[in-house]
């Protein structure tokens, strides 16, 4: 086949493996959340945020360092992504004005200047949706930060759970952000020839199976990892558990990892 007959064939074969793949993930959030990653991270932050407001006045400044750290790290996506689609704007407005100078057509490595417009564009509007998205995701953290610090009484829980709302409509952004700069990969690589493109989709799409879904393998794993190690010498440690010890077994082992516990998509979207 030729080689613009294999754009039009492969190109939406690999967005289209891609798309399957995140709307199963989509439909597996609803519908399982405990099996993905992103349901079991929207439950510890419910948690966090009910064990951070039952003491804001002593876990205040606690609260604020955590989401700062958030709030950094999406700065750095956002700075990242204007950076390159300013980049890319530069070269392709350079590389269109060499081409309006020069009188015979030129050619890029696969295609003509036109097919690398699409390909360099493309690019441009994935860089840009992921911008967007962490600058919505630095909103909800900001905003996260200051009713996380409120004096909250116990039976008003309709309060922690717009709290927990708000934390996770910034972390829904930041994954959508994150995606964004994955999505770049195979649209880098389409610059190269659709094959390049296809075969990246199909990897990513394995890969990303592996990091979303957690199978009874990663669940012994995580089990594993936060179990706490005692010594035999220390008796009094072992015949009177602490609180947060307590608090860590029934909240983080045992519901999160082996009991299936409901997550509303209120709280994860």
């Amino acid at each position: 086949m030729e080689l613009e007959n294999l754009d039009y064939v492969l190109v939406p074969l690999g967005i289209g493996v891609l798309g399957i793949y995140h709307i199963w993930l989509v439909f597996t959030i609803r519908r399982n959340p405990t099996r993905t990653v992103i349901g079991l991270n929207a439950e510890t932050r419910r948690q966090w945020v009910f064990s951070i407001m039952a003491d804001p006045l002593k876990n205040g400044v606690l609260a604020v360092q955590t989401i700062r750290n958030n709030i950094m790290a999406s700065s750095l996506l956002a700075t990242t992504a204007i950076t390159l689609c300013s980049l890319i704007s530069v070269y392709v407005s350079n590389t269109s004005d060499t081409v309006n100078s020069s009188s015979s057509e030129s050619v890029s490595l696969h295609g003509t200047t036109s097919t690398s417009s699409v390909k360099y564009f493309a690019i441009l509007v994935c860089f840009l949706v992921g911008f967007l998205c962490n600058v919505q995701c630095l909103r909800y953290y900001a905003h996260a930060s200051f009713l996380a610090t409120l004096p909250i009484l116990k039976d008003r829980r309709e309060s922690i759970e717009y709290v927990v709302a708000n934390l996770n409509r910034g972390s829904f952004f930041w994954s959508l952000g994150l995606r964004a700069f994955y999505l770049s990969f195979p649209l880098f690589l389409w610059i190269f020839g659709p094959i390049c493109m296809f075969l990246c989709c199909c990897v990513m799409s394995v890969l990303l199976y592996f990091f979303d879904t957690t199978s009874s393998l990663t669940r012994i794993l995580h089990s594993h990892s936060i179990q706490v190690e005692t010594k035999p010498s220390d008796v009094e440690s072992v015949s009177q558990p602490s609180e947060s010890s307590r608090f860590e077994d029934s909240n983080l082992q045992w519901p999160l990892l082996t009991t299936p516990s409901p997550v509303s998509m209120s709280a994860v979207a």
